[in-house]
């Protein structure tokens, strides 16, 4: 329900019509998703009055309502008022300075809200048009109309679709192209997947729309296109067209999804509801054919994280063979050698936010001569057991250095770097940063030398590590 010029919609009742402002039907709106989220809380088996979970339905509600602005947002108020008279040719061929010729803006960062899952999804985009009528328009304005249509519940095609038709609309030019490269987080299995070092599930989609003279797939403005975009890490070869693209990219509708359900067990039907009325207050339909499944498939990522089904199996622990590690060399250090594992994968949940970060985590510790390292997979279960639950970083990364403190004689260190999704879905971090934070104990806490050795041993991450 949108409002009119002056700020207020009408609303019918019984005995008459009575004028709400915007700014009531936000507060309701946001209202309505606080007390889902603390619905959904309270399924998970949270204390929804602990510090730290406290104020997640208010943070929850603020991130959704801004994450999905786009629904409030207009592509004529952006458009209008930023198109300007430029000399050219009609005729399409190209002058200098864009009038007539192609124009394109590459690399806009974006991210947008899955409408499978209601998880986040990276956006690359690239949006180009050829001017026509001796109209341009401002550049930054082509992030700003892309950025609208990102800001909804979105899957890629329908994004690049509906872009592409706002600018042809918008600045009426001879013709329109988009290509998107989108990025999903996994949606796995906890155990075969999240517990597997080596396995990368990053779901990934190259797709395109054109309008206007970039309707036909075979004309040269889309080989000019292309070949601007190609040296920036686009595989052009396969972009997907409207006809090819797959309907079910998000990964929460695999099969080894549809497998995971059934280790989770019955999803709590309060759970569904309380996401069926977020997803109404941000706007949309939850009634639309997209979106009838969202909410069970959203709970079902969310009961991943209620409480954690990994075993410390921390009594009675026997340290494995040094043969177990990969110690990345032995460092002599007195009577003492430096021990690391390194690159050790987790996920977990952003407890303020409701929404997933995830990473590496290294360790470091010294065992005198005569003590074996303590084993990887013990390692591996211990990081696991304290990401799978409503976290924050900080905490996970002290946990885990408190928790194999005393198994070692007390000097450990534990450095964590994690990409939070929280951060980037509220702009305030570009894609491809990390956070890190670092635990110390014992020696490492009053010994530089030995604490900058191990930190120098890190290593860099890879291409899929930055995801």
């Amino acid at each position: 329900m949108g409002c009119f010029d002056d700020g207020s919609f009408n609303v019918e009742l019984e005995n008459g019509v009575s004028s709400i402002s915007c700014e009531e039907e936000e507060g309701n709106n946001r209202a309505v998703i606080e007390d889902a989220v603390k619905v959904l809380l309270e399924g998970l088996k949270e204390d929804i009055n602990r510090e730290g979970i406290r104020k997640t339905p208010f943070r929850v509600a603020k991130a959704l309502r801004e994450g999905t602005r786009g629904y409030r947002q207009k592509v004529k108020d952006i458009v209008q008022g930023a198109l300007f008279p430029e000399a050219g040719l009609d005729d399409r061929i190209g002058h200098a300075g864009g009038a007539g010729g192609l124009v394109i803006v590459r690399d806009l960062d974006l991210y947008s809200y899955c409408e499978s899952c209601l998880l986040p999804f990276q956006v690359k985009c690239h949006v180009g048009y050829v001017p026509a009528g001796q109209r341009v328009l401002g550049l930054s304005k082509l992030s700003r109309v892309s950025d609208v249509f990102a800001k909804r519940l979105q899957e890629p095609q329908r994004l690049a679709d509906e872009v592409c038709s706002a600018l042809h609309q918008g600045i009426k030019p001879a013709g329109v192209a988009i290509v998107l490269q989108c990025t999903h987080i996994p949606f796995p299995d906890t155990e075969p997947v999240f517990l597997d070092a080596n396995h990368q599930s990053w779901f990934k989609i190259l797709v395109s729309s054109g309008t206007g003279v970039f309707e036909n797939k075979n004309a040269d403005e889309w080989a000019d296109f292309l070949s601007l975009i190609k040296f920036r890490g686009v595989d052009v070869e396969n972009v997907h067209t409207r006809e090819s693209s797959d309907p079910c990219w998000c990964p929460s509708q695999s099969s080894l999804s549809t497998k995971v359900s059934s280790k989770i067990g019955p999803v709590n039907h309060r759970m569904i509801t309380a996401v069926a009325s977020i997803i109404k207050s941000l706007g949309e339909d939850p009634l639309r054919d997209e979106l009838v499944g969202t909410p069970s498939r959203f709970v079902r990522w969310l009961m991943n994280f209620q409480t954690s089904n990994f075993d410390r199996k921390l009594n009675g622990f026997h340290c494995g063979g040094i043969d177990s590690l990969n110690t990345n060399g032995d460092v002599n250090l007195n009577d003492k050698k430096l021990h690391s594992e390194m690159n050790l994968p987790f996920w977990s949940q952003c407890e303020h936010h409701l929404l997933p970060f995830h990473g590496v985590v290294h360790i470091g510790y010294l065992i005198s001569g005569g003590f074996n390292p303590i084993g990887k997979s013990l390692l591996q279960k211990i990081v696991h057991f304290y990401g799978f639950k409503l976290q924050v970083q900080e905490r996970l990364t002290r946990q885990i250095a408190e928790t194999i403190s005393p198994l070692l004689g007390g000097d450990v260190i534990v450095v964590v770097e994690a990409s939070h999704t929280c951060m980037i879905s509220r702009g305030i971090e570009k894609f491809g940063s990390s956070t890190a934070t670092i635990a110390v104990l014992g020696r490492f806490a009053t010994d530089l030398a030995t604490r900058a050795s191990f930190l120098q041993s890190i290593p860099s991450p890879t291409s899929s590590e930055r995801q």
